[in-house]
């Protein structure tokens, strides 16, 4: 996704008195996309908006960020993006949404059937304790700008190839039950 979307979701969250920001919204929906089984567009309205039964207008805008996202996760090429403020932001305007989208996408995780997202093994445990740390960010004023700016890349770079890992490795949550049937009394 484009910077341009980031302005677009934050636009549209302004609007309809969001209960987050475009960043934070947009890492809770990767994150369940990643894990919860059936994560659909009314359960992302639910946890961003404060009536999920919105507008027409707020509900197409933020289905186009749904479904562009979802495609993004399963696009062979690894064209997911995260969508954060563009570079014309000052860095630390950009560096706090990027922690707001690592809290976000924790969140999202956490509205899986995994237990404890923190105890995953292996690799992916070790990108979502680090997502827990990149929540913490802040730029660094003994650095340069040129070296933060750097640093701020590498954190954007390492995140959106995590989140790509974190998709394929966390496939056997996303397989859903099959529906219970119902019996007629």
């Amino acid at each position: 996704m484009i910077a341009a979307g980031y302005a677009e979701l934050q636009r549209i969250l302004a609007g309809a008195q969001g209960l987050t920001d475009a960043a934070e919204a947009h890492g809770t929906l990767t994150g369940a996309l990643c894990a919860a089984p059936a994560y659909r567009l009314d359960d992302w309205l639910g946890e961003i908006l404060p009536d999920p039964r919105t507008d027409p207008m707020t509900r197409e805008g933020c289905r186009a960020f749904f479904e562009s996202t979802a495609r993004a996760l399963h696009d062979a090429d690894m064209g997911f993006e995260v969508l954060l403020p563009d570079d014309g932001q000052q860095l630390d305007a950009r560096a706090a949404a990027l922690g707001q989208w690592c809290q976000g996408f924790l969140y999202g995780l956490g509205t899986s059937a995994i237990d404890d997202v923190t105890r995953l093994p292996g690799d992916v445990g070790d990108i979502v304790r680090d997502f827990t740390e990149i929540t913490r960010i802040g730029v660094d004023s003994r650095e340069s700008l040129e070296s933060n700016e750097n640093a701020y890349a590498e954190l954007v770079e390492f995140v959106r190839v995590g989140v790509q890992l974190l998709f394929e490795e966390l496939a056997p949550y996303r397989v859903t039950a099959p529906p219970a049937t119902e019996s007629l009394h």
